[in-house]
């Protein structure tokens, strides 16, 4: 039978073997090749609170992304961030820059996961409409 204590220790045990897998801490932020040419400072400002930690190499790594298992999803939505448009290689690769104020009008952007730990992604209603008619403006509806 096992005890609390038993089942505290297995926790522990599978806790530190799991920091021990390699994926998850690639914490590189590659240089910048160019951004897009925003329609205004502030919109490149409102972006930066609400999408740069995803989708451009300017990722800020909170403390919680070094322990597994949640660095492995915070690796995964940064690698998936930049993959479908990054900011910062814009002006090489412009990815889905005509898709961002879509998402952002129908609430898929920023993920509602992110915004609990990130207050600066809160954006308020005014924001929000601020940023995608800033964001249409930069990329095209």
């Amino acid at each position: 039978m096992f005890t609390k204590k038993r089942i505290v220790l297995a926790l522990v045990i599978v806790f530190v073997a799991l920091q021990l897998v390699p994926f998850g801490r690639d914490h590189t932020n590659p240089p910048a090749t160019g951004e897009p040419t925003w329609s205004s400072p502030r919109v490149r400002e409102l972006a930066k609170r609400a999408c740069f930690d995803c989708h451009s190499n300017e990722t800020r790594w909170p403390w919680y992304s070094n322990l597994a298992p949640v660095s492995w999803l915070v690796q995964r939505d940064v690698d998936e961030g930049r993959e479908h448009l990054n900011f910062s290689t814009y002006a090489t690769d412009e990815g889905d820059g005509d898709e961002a104020a879509k998402m952002v009008t129908r609430g898929e952007m920023p993920p509602w996961f992110y915004k609990p730990l990130h207050s600066e992604a809160r954006l308020s209603d005014a924001e929000t409409q601020e940023l995608v008619a800033g964001l249409k403006a930069t990329f095209g509806s």
